[in-house]
């Protein structure tokens, strides 16, 4: 129903490696939209510094032109995303990713409506990624979750206990605590998501929530969106908690070995960490007492 067809942007900064950004508009409603797209298939389109300032770019362009009424946030390939590339995190540069470009700030802060077009896997950053823009909808063969303790990826700031706002405080809990996979249907119940639809459907049901958008006022949206987003700047932002608790996370053994293990294709073995870690305080606590 009236849409053009994609034009890929490019030029003044706009070009990109690790997404594509493109846009269309709609002759009979007069706007448009704009669509990021993760493009890195070849690795479930995992993210890195440059994936997220390349977004920033993106996500600049499309809230300073007057044209756009909605952005939309995608994966190209199978898959959404998987969240931040373990490869690179385990090198140390996880904080330098969280704390300078924290992507999920990019929805906050954008004055468009963000709708992500989910299919296969989205989880760790993608998962909250989507569950922090304002509509997500899934294919039906969309798996949602979170991995972070089971690679050793602390997470902490506003995305957090944002979840609870969205699925309730147990599921919450659930969800980033045990690293557990929902299915499309299981995340539609909980709130995860708006709506779910078959894989071959997913562009055209977006369309038609992006239609929507663009009938009614793209002032008042602006305005809207801003008055959900506000609640997020009630919560710490990213590091706050495991800055002080854990300041040298990366460097510690236990901090290593998830991503070790993810790399290795191997079961962590975090508990044989913290059972060296006891028998070195009961040596020290013993070469103590003979002091003493």
């Amino acid at each position: 129903m009236g849409w053009t067809d994609w034009v890929s942007v490019a030029g003044d900064g706009l070009d990109f490696a690790e997404i594509v950004y493109e846009k269309k508009s709609h002759s009979e409603l007069e706007g448009g939209i704009a669509r990021v797209s993760f493009n890195k298939p070849d690795t479930y389109n995992t993210m890195t510094l440059s994936t997220v300032d390349e977004m920033f770019r993106a996500f600049y362009d499309a809230n300073h032109d007057t044209s756009i009424g909605a952005i939309v946030v995608a994966g190209i390939g199978k898959h959404f995303g998987v969240g931040g590339d373990v490869e690179w995190e385990k090198w140390g540069l996880r904080e330098a990713f969280y704390n300078r470009y924290p992507h999920n700030r990019l929805i906050r802060i954008s004055r468009k409506p963000v709708i992500a077009a989910v299919q296969g896997y989205c989880l760790g950053g993608h998962n909250h990624m989507a569950y922090c823009c304002d509509f997500t909808i899934a294919a039906d063969n969309a798996k949602f979750g979170q991995a972070g303790p089971k690679v050793s990826s602390p997470a902490d700031g506003f995305f957090v206990p944002y979840l609870t706002k969205v699925v309730g405080a147990k599921r919450a809990r659930e969800m980033w605590m045990l690293c557990r996979r929902y299915s499309a249907e299981q995340a539609r119940e909980m709130g995860l998501v708006n709506e779910v639809v078959p894989l071959e459907q997913l562009e055209a049901e977006v369309d038609r929530w992006c239609e929507e958008l663009l009938r009614v006022s793209p002032g008042c949206l602006e305005i809207l969106k801003a008055a959900f987003d506000q609640e997020m700047d009630g919560y710490a932002e990213m590091g706050v908690i495991s800055s002080q608790f854990y300041p040298d996370w990366f460097d510690n053994p236990e901090g290593k070995e998830g991503g070790a293990a993810f790399s290795e294709k191997r079961t962590p073995r975090f508990w044989n960490i913290r059972a060296k870690e006891r028998q070195m305080r009961d040596k020290l606590v013993r070469e103590y007492e003979g002091e003493s």
